[in-house]
């Protein structure tokens, strides 16, 4: 199942009801119209947005920083609250060019709940790494849809309990109240609490700006949010309150995308496109391309989902959390039309982004390898120097005259993977800063990976792991990557239990069990596996009192190796 890394496995019933979606959608936005309190730029000038701000706020319809200048979001989201160990990834995102993280949280409704000091380490986090940090309770995802999701009312008293760690933060940190919070069943009965809610941490005495997500799994296809966002806004004694839009396949036209957008700018109601997908799948097809385009022309923020750690793996940016391997959804998102490290601009608050800042750095050391093996090697320079400062370095593969993007870092070391055994490579170093200078490139170094000694052809290791185990069963997990120069599809992954274990349910592809002996063939959005790259499969199996991993794997009659 896709669970809470994705936890919401209701988000595509939304999508399977998308004609009757265009339809109420189409309707909420004319009542909308003549209903008071529905979008409508005359009465958005009502109130005036951000007389008390402190730090990030909203004036206008717009969020800006404490300086009043502009701020657009351009980033991810990173669940922290499944992956705490994951604390790289904050500076691994900034390496790609994000200028803001979105960070899953718990209240401890449904899952453990992160601590005040856990919260204040994230903050430090991402200030150490220069992000605007976007905090959210995840436990609200789906309710009255979903039985186990939490109140608003209780993730208000989650933030109220944060309020010492808050405080003073309100430069760095916007609070998303709640993920998701409230699914297909009455969407309407989503504007009172998220009044109270918001109402409830300004007598608190939240400053913060309060980031707000919509019903209907996030997606809004119902229209409730467009309808009800003045009244919501009107909530906010501050007026500092942004609505967050999540676009998955209910969003896969253009003029629906537009549409949605377009009527909060045109009312000067704040809006940023909280969580969005591209990859298609069995409900649809995201126009992730007007979304993005749309947002850069509107000037509004996106964070896409997400970072790594999906169980279904087709929204992971990067695999297993490694910044070399982005998928082809990453390379999207941060180097495609309209992505990151073509848009972010950092927060002024850390002092980058100087727009008279023109000076490049000076050019990396030449590289040095070193833990050479058949799969990865370790690169290390002198660092470079600048008037203002090294923001980081982008490491590319040289091939024929034309340039790969091979790892990204912060400091003067990377670790590139997904290499071939036995093979040459060519590598070198850029430079660049806070403003977006990059120097000229390092000088080149050249490195043979290690021969690994698997069967001839056999290009793919497996990795194997049990995530979580109880009496009577246990959650796995299979990693299989192309450690080739072509891609590997269709495929068929064999291995076999030594004590009994039973596999009951899989995903990412589809198990076939003959006593011991495992066959799995892939789903759809796992077919093909790229060079370089790598699908992970999850299941649940029963088992007894023993639980031995398979010691052996073969992809489409070969060898693998094992990771």
């Amino acid at each position: 199942m896709r669970t809470a890394r994705r936890d919401t496995p209701q988000k595509p019933l939304a999508r399977l009801q998308k004609p009757l979606a265009r339809l109420l959608t189409g309707l909420a936005a004319l009542v909308g119209l003549v209903l008071a309190g529905a979008l409508c730029p005359a009465v958005a000038l009502a109130q005036s947005s951000g007389a008390q701000a402190t730090g990030l706020h909203i004036s206008e319809g717009r969020l800006l920083e404490g300086n009043g200048n502009d701020f657009v979001m351009r980033g991810v989201n990173h669940a922290h609250t499944w992956y705490p160990g994951e604390t790289q990834s904050l500076a691994d995102v900034k390496a790609l060019g994000a200028n803001t993280v979105r960070v899953v949280l718990s209240d401890g409704h449904r899952w453990s709940e992160n601590s005040p000091e856990d919260v204040a380490a994230v903050i430090g986090q991402c200030k150490a790494n220069r992000l605007i940090c976007v905090l959210e309770v995840h436990d609200t995802t789906g309710y009255g849809e979903d039985a186990a999701a939490g109140t608003l009312d209780h993730a208000a008293d989650y933030w109220i309990g944060l309020k010492d760690v808050l405080a003073g933060e309100e430069d760095y940190v916007i609070v998303n109240i709640g993920n998701e919070p409230w699914g297909n069943t009455d969407p309407a009965g989503w504007t009172e609490p998220t009044a109270a809610a918001i109402k409830k941490l300004r007598a608190a005495g939240l400053q913060h700006t309060i980031m707000v997500d919509a019903p209907n799994w996030g997606q809004d296809w119902q229209g409730v949010m467009r309808a009800n966002a003045r009244s919501v806004h009107d909530a906010d004694p501050t007026g500092n309150l942004i609505f967050s839009i999540h676009m998955y396949s209910v969003f896969d036209t253009a003029q629906e995308i537009t549409d949605y957008l377009n009527a909060f700018v045109d009312a000067k109601l704040p809006i940023v496109i909280g969580e969005f997908g591209g990859p298609a799948d069995q409900w649809g097809d995201p126009d992730e391309d007007t979304m993005m385009a749309t947002a850069e022309q509107l000037d509004l923020g996106y964070l896409a989902w997400s970072w790594s750690g999906n169980t279904d793996p087709v929204l992971d940016l990067a695999l297993d959390f490694d910044p070399s391997r982005l998928s082809s959804w990453g390379e999207r998102i941060f180097h495609g039309a309209d992505g990151i490290a073509r848009t972010s601009e950092e927060a002024t608050v850390y002092g980058g982004g100087d727009p008279d800042d023109t000076q490049a750095p000076t050019a990396p050391g030449t590289p040095i390898a070193s833990a050479v093996t058949a799969t990865s090697v370790t690169l290390g320079w002198t660092a470079a120097t600048d008037d203002v400062g090294v923001t980081g370095y982008d490491v590319v593969r040289l091939a024929g005259g034309s340039e790969t993007r091979a790892a990204a870092s912060t400091t003067n070391t990377a670790t590139v993977t997904g290499l071939t055994a036995d093979t040459t490579y060519t590598f070198a170093v850029y430079a660049r800063d806070a403003a977006g200078n990059r120097s000229a490139r390092s000088a080149t170094v050249d490195v043979t990976t290690g021969d690994d000694g698997s069967t001839p052809g056999a290009a793919c290791s497996v990795g194997y792991r049990v995530v979580g185990e109880w009496p009577g069963g246990f959650q796995g997990e299979i990693a299989v990557r192309n450690t080739g120069t072509a891609s590997i599809g269709p495929w068929t992954l064999a291995f076999a239990f030594a004590d009994g274990q039973t596999i009951t349910n899989m995903w990412g592809g589809t198990a076939a069990q003959n006593a011991g002996a495992v066959s799995v063939a892939p789903a759809s959005y796992t077919s093909t596996i790229p060079a370089g790259g790598t699908v992970t499969l999850g299941f649940t199996a029963g088992k007894g009192t023993t639980n031995t991993a398979p010691t052996a794997f073969s992809l489409n009659g070969a060898s693998c190796a094992t990771a």
